[in-house]
C-alpha cells in the first residue's frame, strides 16, 4: 500500500480515487450518482445502507460491480419467509474422522461471512431471522453454539426493500432501522439513462472492470475519516438539527410538531458528522461544514423520523419534512 507523507495526502488520494470509482463503476453502472456516492460515503464509514427502490432498478448490479471494483468478496441473500437465522449465519454439523472414527462438530458458515453482504427484500422474512442479520451488523460477529465467530473487515451490509408490494412482509421496527446509517432513495432512469441502459445490456459484451482499492487501502481510509477533524460550530449545527425533528423539545416549530410522531435519535447526530466528514472528503475538503451535513441529512433522518398521521393524510412525505427541518 502507498505511504502517505500527511493525513493532508492522504485526504487528496481519496478524493482522486473517488474520481477513478465513479467512472470505473460507471462502465456498467448508468446513472444513480447520488446512490453510488451515498453507498460508498456509508462504506468508509464503516456503516451499513437500506436501499429502498422498486424491482428492476439494478440495485443487485449496483452492489456486485461496487464489491468488484474495491476487490471485496461479495455475497447476495435472498430474503424469504422461510429463510432461517442457520441460513444466513451458518451451522454446526456432526463429522466423523474417518481414522480415529470419533465424532466432533463442524462449522459451516453462512453467507454473511463476505464483505459485503446484500440482503434482498429484507422485510420478506421473519424478526427472527432479520435480527440474526442485525445483531451480526451491529457486533460484527455471530455466535453459533456458545463460540463466537468474527466477520472479517471491512464488512458492509446492504439491505433492499420494495416499497410499494408490502403483501406478505414484515416491516423492519424503528429500533432495527436505526442500524442503517443510510437509507437510500433509488429512482427511476431519466430517459437518457434508460436509453444507455437498454444500449447496453442488449449488445453482447462484457465490460471488464479493474481493481481501484483494495481491503487494506479501504480499512486505512476508514480510519482517515475518523480522523477529519470538525469545526464545533458543525457539531452543534448537527445536534440542532437532529433535535428540531424531536417534538418534546422546545427546537422543534409547531408545523414540525404537527408533521412527525416520532423523531431522530442520538445516532443520528453522530452519522451526520461522520457522513459529513466522508463526503468533505469525496469532495476534496479537509474538514466539512454545514452544507455537507444538510448533503447527508437526507439519507440519515429519512428512516429515523416517523411521519404523523396527519403528514400522511396530506401525503406530506419524510423527505418533505426533512427539508422542512432544515430550513428551520
Amino acid at each position: 500500500m502507498q505511504e502517505f507523507k500527511s493525513p493532508v495526502e492522504a485526504a487528496d488520494a481519496l478524493a482522486s480515487t473517488y474520481e477513478e470509482l465513479k467512472k470505473e463503476i460507471g462502465k456498467v453502472i448508468v446513472g444513480q450518482d447520488e446512490v453510488i456516492e451515498g453507498l460508498l460515503i456509508a462504506l468508509f464509514c464503516k456503516g451499513h445502507s437500506l436501499l429502498v427502490g422498486v424491482p428492476g432498478l439494478a440495485k443487485t448490479l449496483l452492489i456486485s460491480t461496487i464489491s468488484e471494483v474495491l476487490d471485496l468478496k461479495f455475497s447476495r441473500i435472498q430474503f424469504t419467509p422461510d429463510l432461517m437465522p442457520s441460513d444466513i449465519v451458518g451451522t454446526e454439523i456432526l463429522e466423523i474422522d474417518e481414522e480415529t472414527n470419533r465424532k466432533h462438530f463442524k462449522f459451516i458458515r453462512g453467507p454473511i461471512f463476505a464483505n459485503i453482504v446484500l440482503a434482498d427484500e429484507i422485510n420478506r422474512t421473519p424478526p427472527k431471522t432479520q435480527a440474526a442479520l442485525l445483531e451480526a451488523m451491529q457486533e460484527k460477529r455471530v455466535t453459533i453454539a456458545g463460540e463466537g465467530h468474527k466477520l472479517e473487515e471491512p464488512f458492509f451490509v446492504l439491505a433492499t426493500q420494495n416499497p410499494i408490494e408490502q403483501e406478505g412482509t414484515y416491516p423492519l421496527p424503528e429500533a432495527q432501522l436505526d442500524r442503517f446509517m443510510f437509507n437510500l432513495r433509488v429512482d427511476y432512469p431519466s430517459i437518457e439513462e434508460e436509453i444507455e441502459i437498454v444500449r447496453r445490456t442488449t449488445a453482447n459484451e462484457r465490460q471488464t472492470l479493474k481493481t481501484i482499492l483494495n481491503r487494506q487501502q479501504i480499512k486505512y481510509f476508514q480510519d482517515l475519516v475518523r480522523e477529519v477533524p470538525v469545526t464545533d460550530n458543525v457539531i452543534s449545527y448537527a445536534v440542532n438539527l437532529v433535535n428540531r425533528t424531536r417534538i418534546n423539545t422546545p427546537y422543534a416549530s409547531a408545523e414540525i410538531k404537527e408533521l412527525i410522531s416520532w423523531g431522530a435519535g442520538p445516532r443520528a447526530s453522530q452519522y451526520l458528522i461522520l457522513g459529513a466528514k466522508a463526503l468533505g472528503l469525496l469532495r476534496g475538503k479537509y474538514s466539512p461544514d454545514i452544507q455537507e451535513v444538510n448533503d447527508v441529512a437526507y439519507n440519515v433522518l429519512r428512516h429515523r423520523i416517523v411521519a404523523s398521521f396527519t403528514a400522511e393524510a396530506e401525503g406530506i412525505t419524510p423527505d418533505d419534512i426533512i427539508r422542512k427541518v432544515i430550513e428551520g
